[in-house]
């Protein structure tokens, strides 16, 4: 059995208004605290347009700076001249050995500019098509020992 005479109202509060107000001014400010109202006053830091003197925002962004994460590594140099001396004893462009490697010809001129972030699986494949080492200690060396 359901009461038709029954209205639920849904979204309206019963009680007094709980909304905070911001109060601009030191005179609204001294009224709310006279009124016995709760009051607080924080300090925005960068407000106000271009007078941002305060001492503490400095500081602040000093700290920020401080914890920057450091970019990755590069290619060192000696293996990009490794790799374009490599693919040059063998007669390849950059567009032949990336279409060896499966990879773009930019990723081939990066690695070869010393740009790009090195990726082990790639260095292995390009090692592979040249036939010159690019990782460990014998940068530039042969990969494979000529037999006699």
């Amino acid at each position: 059995m359901s009461d038709w005479d029954n209205v639920t109202v849904i979204g309206k509060s019963k009680g007094p208004s709980t909304r905070t107000t911001v109060a601009r001014s030191t005179g609204a400010i001294n009224a709310a605290r006279r009124s016995g109202a709760v009051v607080s006053v924080d300090k925005k830091y960068g407000s106000g347009g271009n007078k941002t003197n305060s001492p503490e925002g400095q500081r602040l962004a000093k700290i920020d700076r401080e914890n920057e994460v450091a970019p990755p590594a590069k290619v060192d140099v000696s293996v990009g001249r490794a790799i374009q001396k490599g693919r040059q004893e063998k007669g390849l462009t950059q567009k032949d050995l990336a279409a060896k490697v499966n990879e773009k010809p930019n990723v081939i001129n990066d690695y070869e500019a010393g740009r790009a972030v090195p990726n082990q699986q790639l260095l292995g494949k390009i090692e592979r098509a040249i036939g010159v080492k690019l990782r460990g200690k014998d940068i530039g060396s042969p990969l494979f020992a000529k037999k006699s």
